[in-house]
């Protein structure tokens, strides 16, 4: 009884091992589909193609700023033309900033929400994939992977073949 106790161990180590041969792991580059995925892809795009005109707008802006910077610097101004000038400026990047400001949490908010369908289009996939071929674990992050487990490739071809679903109205 107390040598089976002692070898208890070990046979619960031979049993483990043996099991581990039997699993069936894969490992997904959750960056590289967010930036190599045909839904991503779209996504930016669609982004792009979304803010582009307040993009203009803010070169527009930035341009007039150099504009009115550049008059300030010639000699030869009156001097209340000058300080309309420079009140003219300052109202001007103040607008400005605030405008740029505004961007930013509008484009940072967007590209969010378009990640996060990317993500639950991915996520749907690698479900997929991995009922279809039995995996018993896919892992998302990790600090070293075998090359030979990675199915990133498959997760990207299944969703550049996959149909987008209707946008819910």
């Amino acid at each position: 009884m107390n040598l089976t106790l002692k070898l208890m161990p070990f046979f619960l180590l031979f049993a483990m091992n043996a099991q581990a041969e039997e699993l069936h792991v894969g490992f997904i580059d959750t960056q590289r589909i967010l930036r190599e995925s045909v839904p991503a892809l779209n996504a930016g795009k669609r982004i792009e193609k979304e803010f582009a005109s307040r993009k203009v707008e803010i070169e527009k802006m930035q341009k007039q700023s150099k504009d009115i910077q550049t008059a300030l610097e010639k000699d030869g101004l009156k001097v209340e033309d000058h300080r309309i000038k420079e009140r003219e400026l300052s109202a001007l990047n103040t607008n400005l900033q605030r405008v740029q400001r505004e961007f930013r949490e509008d484009l940072n908010l967007r590209t969010n929400e378009e990640l996060a369908t990317v993500m639950a289009r991915a996520d749907k996939a690698i479900r997929a994939i991995a009922e279809s071929e039995k995996y018993d674990l896919i892992l998302q992050e990790s600090v070293y992977r075998n090359p030979k487990i990675d199915i990133t490739d498959k997760i990207l071809q299944y969703l550049a073949t996959e149909k987008p679903e209707k946008a819910e109205k």
